[in-house]
């Protein structure tokens, strides 16, 4: 990969630029294993004539007409506040290699940007003058999208900038471009901390700032000199304000419009093509060293050509791997007669993302064992699902799973007390088997919504609209002396997305097989598909 501009690299060149190289000194032998790049005017110059225009392919994201109502929605809570979202920066990896750009999820949802349009970029609300003509009309603030100007061929950027130069990172989006992306007034970044710190103060009629603060340290640093230079010096009590925005915009993400139930639709269908693939690779893989990678690989390949990327790290697990919960090693062998537990899912590029568990037999038929074990997990799953109504509570589903589970586990002999014991909040022994939680909400993140008040997530109604997991399993550790021999080194979880509608639940992964002759039959075709 090419190279990426620090201080270390500027002082190279100015000491390069301060010597001539001899003649027994090339100067490309003396860059300390970086590729210096010239100076010199004449240089630049010559760089800076002779190219084409290459304008970005752009047109406006079909994102871009459910913004105004979420902005609006968002406005109504914070009244006379300005607002600051980040999209972020990249993160870095190792040395001057960062990992790819993903923004938060908060600007995201706000801007209907996805993908790594761009780094650095933040949305910002301000709010309207109550006497402005806007406002008679309910309007609360106005949004404005700062970003870097394109570095295109007429900048010396184009060249020099490895991080936004196009000559680095090819046609990207700028000012222009991203407000017919997202149809948001779009401004330079360079006017950003003026326009964080406009009429900001503590006296009446004076503008408070709240920021999304963990997104982009350097902006929350504009936030706070802003708050500090006009009556805001508490940075605890800054915190719980940019806290109140946070926990706010978690919980507006609840509920989902149209667009995200369709893009989560397009998610499951791209995830489904994964594991496909996976099942078509299986054969090859059984018995190789480090195979579970091999089939890591195969979905990973599906989610980058389908979409964005995975929406978190693809476990794939088989044998005494599949009962830790969130293996991600993937460095084991795929065995004969094992199980297979794979927990994988695509993000499309809006950034929402598929949650999807699956447990196969490796050589495409069940044991007696194994389906007992594997119809129970499917028949708490099916409890679950059928206590998920409109007006139930994520403990509804919760108690109906494992249920379920204590009264299999008893009825084998394996649950030390009586099933009401167990769960009973004194008890809970069969939580050694099923530690994690059955059910999360889905979107933006895995674990969407993860900063909502317990009263607007798991103490709360289900409602339509709604997007969540159902994921019960059965984790028997190959070093559970508890448990007789023929059981250890067995994981089973099933998973599936769920959309609560008017009507009820829906499956909106149904298209993806689970019943026992359904999951013997899709390995058994996709096998097949392969060798032909």
């Amino acid at each position: 990969m090419g190279d990426v501009v620090t201080d270390k690299d500027k002082e190279y060149e100015a000491q390069e630029a301060s010597q001539a190289p001899g003649a027994d000194q090339p100067m490309h032998d003396r860059t300390n294993n970086r590729t210096l790049r010239p100076r010199s005017d004449a240089f630049r110059d010559f760089m800076t004539t002779g190219w084409d225009n290459q304008e970005p392919d752009i047109k406006p994201l079909e994102s871009s007409t459910y913004i105004p109502a979420r902005l609006e929605a968002l406005g109504r809570q914070f009244p006379g506040e300005r607002l600051v979202i980040p999209a972020g920066q990249p993160k870095v990896r190792n040395n001057d290699d960062d990992y790819a750009f993903r923004p938060d999820s908060v600007f995201s949802y706000y801007t209907g940007l996805g993908q790594d349009y761009e780094a650095g970029a933040v949305l910002v609300l301000n709010p309207i003058d109550p006497a402005d003509p806007e406002a008679k009309s309910g309007a609360t603030h106005h949004a404005e999208l700062f970003v870097p100007p394109r570095a295109d061929n007429s900048t010396e950027d184009y060249y020099a900038n490895a991080h936004y130069g196009e000559y680095w990172v090819g046609p990207r989006a700028g000012l222009k471009e991203l407000h017919a992306m997202t149809g948001l007034e779009t401004h330079d970044i360079a006017q950003l901390a003026d326009a964080i710190g406009k009429d900001v103060g503590a006296e009446a009629g004076a503008v408070r700032v709240r920021a999304i603060r963990q997104a982009d340290p350097e902006v929350t640093g504009m936030v706070e000199a802003a708050r500090q230079a006009n009556g805001f010096a508490d940075p605890g009590d800054n915190a719980a304000e940019d806290d109140k925005l946070l926990e706010y915009a978690s919980e507006a993400r609840l509920v989902k419009d149209s667009f995200e139930i369709n893009e989560m639709r397009r998610a499951i269908a791209a995830t489904k093509k994964g594991f496909d693939r996976i099942l078509s690779r299986l054969p090859e893989a059984v018995g190789k060293p480090r195979s579970e990678r091999m089939l890591e690989g195969a979905f990973n390949s599906v989610a980058r050509e389908e979409g964005n990327t995975v929406g978190y790290d693809t476990i794939i697990a088989s044998g005494k791997d599949a009962p830790i919960l969130h293996w991600m090693r993937n460095t084991g062998m795929v065995g004969d007669g094992e199980l297979l537990l794979i927990d994988a899912g695509v993000e499309v590029e809006s950034l929402y993302t598929a949650d999807i568990s699956r447990t196969f037999p490796v050589n495409g038929t069940f044991t007696p064992l194994q389906r007992k074990l594997y119809q129970t997990v499917l028949d708490s799953q099916q409890a679950g699902f059928e206590a998920a109504q409109p007006g139930a509570t994520y403990s509804d589903i919760h108690h109906a799973c494992m249920r379920v589970i204590a009264e299999r586990l008893h009825d084998w002999g394996i649950l030390p007390v009586d099933v009401e014991e167990s769960l009973s909040p004194e008890g809970q022994q069969h939580r050694r088997w099923i530690a994690c939680g059955v059910a999360h909400h889905l979107g933006l993140d895995v674990h969407d919504c993860a900063q909502a008040r317990y009263e607007s997530y798991q103490g709360a109604k289900i409602t339509p609209g709604m997007i969540f997991t159902i994921e019960p399993g059965l984790y028997f550790a190959q070093n559970d002396l508890l448990l007789p021999p023929e059981l250890r080194g067995i994981g089973i979880r099933i998973e599936d997305d769920v959309l609560m509608t008017e009507h009820g639940p829906e499956w909106l992964s149904a298209g993806i097989p689970k019943q026992i002759e359904d999951v013997e039959q899709w390995i058994h075709q996709q096998s097949s598909a392969r060798t032909r």
